[in-house]
């Protein structure tokens, strides 16, 4: 009779299989903040330093989460995810799952769970260990964005960055094995938003500093070293996402850690990216790590979730360089004008004109129709002379061809084109004028126009290389209704990777 091998959960090594970071382009000098709002707040000069990362006005946690968890899968991974997880603590949409929008814009199986995690930063962490603790060797991706509104003035504007983190986990192919975690959870009321609110509200700053961070990173991190034996000398990087830089070198020097173990939270060049925070320290963490490194990340918020990793040779089979935060670090764009920022938070209102309050409302039922073309930007292509097409078509285009009803489904998401034409328009609303928008030929055949983002007129030419972007086409707030779409974004502001 034939043996029998039970495996267990125990020996199915379960971790991180990929990562991908995304950082906005536009960057916000936080003496900006200062030369316009120093005279109320003079104590503010301290903050006044570096610059932070910044949505651009057609950009939200939903956008964002698309953008990094692009980067992350490839085509043929797609059909094992069984999962999507995205954690944020400003969702576009109270109501009506966030993280459905984003699988059906990365154009993932139907069939998958989707579910958003939020209501403090350390909801990244528990999405990843929510992940991470299943119990059968299902693929997960899991996504942390942020984009954050602060009140004009107060510390959490000079601090808060924008940017998204993705992490795909699995069985197979895993780079860092997932060796345990600990977790605490503490009803310490530091920060708060009620349901309605826009801006947070804060306890003093030294007591949260003193009372919260400082207290509750130093005994996560204590629980996980005593649970599972090990001492933080072992660990090559720690990850803890702690928004003081000061601070964070008072608890390495409490733990016993070295500066070159403490992992860069880039608040000087980033921001605090809240939820996403952890997650996009990690992923910096892998673009330099090698086979047998331990990595120890911590996050924050209602208590802290400590997480332990070893790196494996699979390491060496990714392509590192261009998945973490380093390579934004200079592909970017000055906002220079305080007032643009704040009417790209529509902090401040201003005159959009006629144009700009002609908004036709979203037919719903039509979306729901039509929501394969809409939000994965999936097009048709004829089986006869594979001539692809956008928006399907039930007849072939190609006049050589004209076939009928002989089309297969064809994404043009993930798809590079060159501009065939394009034109800068000062008569039509919008709000980081002129509003820019082209035809795109892409390189596998098909033409869409398209709006164009994330550029300037001048920078653009015929012929120059674009990629796509989900990005918000349009804000119908009397509905309470964002409408996603597609953009093109010129390829030479990007590393080539």
């Amino acid at each position: 009779m034939p043996s029998i091998m039970i495996v267990s959960q125990e020996d199915v090594m379960r971790g991180i299989v990929s990562y991908h970071c995304y950082i906005p382009w536009y960057r916000l000098d936080r003496k900006a903040i200062y030369e316009q709002l120093g005279w109320f707040n003079k104590a503010g000069v301290a903050l006044a330093k570096g610059e932070k990362s910044v949505a651009n006005q057609d950009e939200d946690a939903v956008t964002m989460a698309v953008s990094s968890s692009a980067g992350c899968i490839e085509d043929g991974t797609k059909k094992n995810i069984n999962c999507f997880y995205m954690a944020s603590t400003s969702f576009p949409f109270t109501v009506r799952q966030n993280a459905v929008i984003a699988s059906k814009a990365l154009n993932l199986p139907t069939s998958i769970r989707t579910a958003d995690f939020g209501g403090s930063t350390k909801s990244g962490t528990t999405a990843l260990l929510t992940a991470l603790d299943s119990t059968s060797n299902k693929t997960s991706l899991v996504c942390a964005s942020e984009s954050r509104i602060a009140k004009p003035g107060s510390v959490e504007e000079y601090t808060y960055g924008d940017g998204a983190a993705s992490l795909l986990v699995g069985s197979e192919d895993v780079i860092a094995e997932f060796k345990g975690s600990y977790s605490i959870s503490h009803d310490f009321v530091d920060y708060r938003r009620v349901s309605g609110e826009r801006f947070s509200h804060s306890w003093e700053e030294r007591w949260i500093r003193e009372e919260g961070y400082e207290k509750l990173f130093l005994s996560a991190i204590e629980g996980l070293l005593k649970k599972y034996n090990i001492e933080i000398k072992n660990f090559k990087k720690i990850a803890v996402a702690y928004p003081n830089t000061r601070s964070l070198r008072k608890l390495a020097k409490t733990l016993g850690a070295t500066e070159e173990q403490i992992q860069d939270n880039y608040l000087s060049n980033i921001g605090d990216t809240g939820a996403a925070m952890p997650l996009m320290m990690l992923a910096e963490a892998l673009e330099t790590a090698k086979p047998g490194d331990k990595i120890l990340m911590i996050s924050y918020g209602s208590g802290c979730d400590a997480l332990y990793f070893q790196v494996t040779d699979k390491i060496e089979n990714i392509k590192r360089g261009y998945k973490g935060v380093s390579k934004y670090l200079k592909f970017k764009n000055e906002l220079n004008i305080y007032s643009k920022y704040l009417v790209f938070r529509n902090l401040l209102p201003i005159d959009i004109g006629i144009r700009g309050e002609s908004v036709f409302p979203t037919s719903m039922n039509v979306l729901w129709r039509k929501e394969e073309e809409v939000l994965s930007l999936m097009g048709s292509k004829c089986k006869v002379c594979e001539t692809p097409q956008y928006p399907k078509q039930r007849v072939c285009i190609n006049p050589d061809c004209g076939a009928i009803d002989q089309m297969e489904d064809y994404l043009f998401s993930d798809k590079k084109g060159k501009l065939f034409s394009f034109t800068g328009d000062n008569l039509a609303f919008s709000y980081d004028p002129p509003q820019i928008y082209g035809t795109v030929d892409f390189e596998k055949g098909g033409r869409i126009p398209l709006d164009l983002t994330d550029c300037i007129i001048d920078s653009l030419t015929v012929g120059t290389p674009v990629s796509l972007s989900f990005r918000k086409k349009y804000s119908d707030i009397q509905r309470g209704y964002f409408g996603y779409f597609w953009k093109a974004i010129p390829e030479n502001k990007k590393e080539e990777e």
